[in-house]
Formats: C-alpha cells, structure tokens, sequence
C-alpha cells in the first residue's frame, strides 16, 4: 500500500498538574508539535504486522502493548468489518521515553495512516475519540496542532497564535519512568490550578512569547530531574546559553527544550552542543503544527 504518515515530536510549552482525581491528575497544557518526528508507513503482509526500525527502535517494544498495534486493533475493532490483512512499520526516531510524546504521535499516525488506506468512513470525533483512549496525549498527537489540552488531556481548545518558533530538543540518552515522575510530584503534594492561564489571541515573536511562558511552569520539571539528575545538567546547559530565549523540561521528561530567536541562533546552540556533549542526542527543529505528512 505504501503509504507514510508523520508522527511528530509533542512539547510541552508549559504543564500545570492538578491533584489526582480517580487515578488521574487533571492537567492544563499548551502543547505545540515539532518538524521533527517518528514515520508510520504500511506495507503488504499475510496478517497484522509491526516492523520496528530506526536509530531508537531497539529501545522499543513490538509486543501486543505497543501503542501502534493497539491503534491499529482498535481502528479494526471500529470498523465494525473484516479488513485485509497489513503490515505498520514504525521508524522510531525520537528517543524512548522522552517526553516527547512518541508513543501517543506513533499511534495517532497509525489511525491517520489506516483510515485512509481502508477508505474507511470514521469521522474525527470518533477517530479521535479512538486516540484518546490509548493515552493522555493521544487526542492532541493524532492532529498535531498546536492546542490547550486539560482533563486528561483529551478536552482539546485552540490555542494562542503562535509565531514561527525555532528551537533545540536535547535528550541525555537516559529514558524516564513517568509513572515514578508522577509519584514523586504526588508525595511533595503541591498541586496546581488548572484553569488555562490569560493569554493574548497571538503572540507577535518568539520573545513575546518566551517571556510570557517565564512565568508559567513544567510541574513535572522537578520530579524529572529527582528521577534522572542527567536532565537537570542539560537543562542547566541550555539555560545558560546566549541563544536560549527560555529553557524548559517537556512534559515528564528527560527531553529539554530551548526556545531560540531564529534558525540563525538554533543551529548555532545545536551545534555548539553536538561538540560539547556528543553522547547527547540533539536536534534543531521549528515548533508549530500540523506538519504534512512524507510524499
């Protein structure tokens, strides 16, 4: 069948954490999508099938709780009709448990992916629905777009217009737990209000908008850098940097994020940071969303 969709990296620009309500934190976040991301493409196969490749794809399970084969049996089961048998193949490129979203986005492409290689008639509330029932970012990895996610994150409302953002993702290479994240943020007991924050209809550049975040927060920052001290030094990296506009941990970590003025100033931090800590995995991106999918 041959065709390609991209899953795009999700960040966190700020994530307020409500107390626990029936095994489940509320949460109030703006997210926005990267350029960056994993691809989900098909091919011809005798039964359901996922093929995992990519520079992470040996840190990534291809068993039954894989959320791409999860996405596609769901999808199956929605269908309410037999469907011939394909093969998904996942080229994970963003690093495993990272903050980043990539299961989720890994998932949301594969419903893009099979809806329309079935030319099945399932609407996007029922498609997203469907998203949002593998995970909390699921809804808002499936479209992309940059959005204000609370509840779970399935309640989905337009965002503030956002400018052209460059930007650096940084990963120490150490994957982290975020059910212990959450566990560590619940014994401090600190919780937030989850009301979305005032915020003008769009923000002019990219300063406006670091400066606006400034005094907002990442409440799983601190918990992240209790469970891997290795995010703490990237952050604290980032934050001194000339081109850093705002430094900040995305969702519960280990990936960072270093707003910056233009490519100009991001390409010069990535590279500057590919010299200074090669065992870090590092990419230079444009933040917004949707992105299209391969050609």
């Amino acid at each position: 069948m041959g065709r390609v969709a991209f899953a795009p990296a999700k960040l966190n620009l700020y994530l307020h954490v409500g107390a626990p309500d029936g095994g489940y934190h509320p949460i109030c976040s703006l997210m926005a999508f990267a350029d960056v991301g994993d691809e989900v493409s098909t091919f011809n196969a005798e039964a359901l099938t996922l093929a995992i490749a990519g520079p992470f794809g040996a840190g990534l399970s291809g068993g039954d709780d894989n959320l791409v084969l999860r996405a596609a049996r769901a999808l199956i089961a929605e269908a309410r009709r037999p469907l011939a048998p394909i093969g998904i193949r996942l080229d994970k490129r963003l690093p495993v448990a990272s903050g980043l979203g990539g299961g989720s986005s890994d998932a949301g492409a594969a419903l893009r992916l099979l809806r329309g290689a079935f030319s099945l008639s399932l609407g996007d509330d029922r498609l997203e629905a469907l998203a949002a029932s593998l995970g909390s970012d699921g809804a808002a990895c499936l479209w992309g777009a940059p959005a204000i996610a609370q509840g779970r994150g399935e309640l989905l409302s337009a965002a503030p217009g956002l400018p052209p953002l460059d930007a650096v993702l940084v990963n120490p290479r150490v994957p982290v737990s975020t059910a212990e994240v959450y566990r560590r943020y619940d014994a401090v007991g600190r919780f937030s209000d989850v009301t979305p924050p005032a915020a003008p209809d769009a923000f002019e550049d990219a300063a406006e908008l670091a400066g606006w975040l400034a005094g907002l927060r990442n409440d799983l920052e601190a918990p992240a850098i209790a469970v891997a001290p290795a995010v703490g030094a990237v952050l604290e990296t980032l934050a001194d940097e000339p081109e850093t506009l705002l430094a900040r941990v995305s969702g519960s970590g280990g990936t960072c994020f270093a707003l910056c003025a233009s490519d100009i100033e991001a390409e010069s931090l990535a590279e500057r940071l590919e010299a200074m800590a090669p065992d870090w995995w590092v990419q230079r991106c444009r933040l917004g969303g949707p992105w299209p999918d391969p050609a």
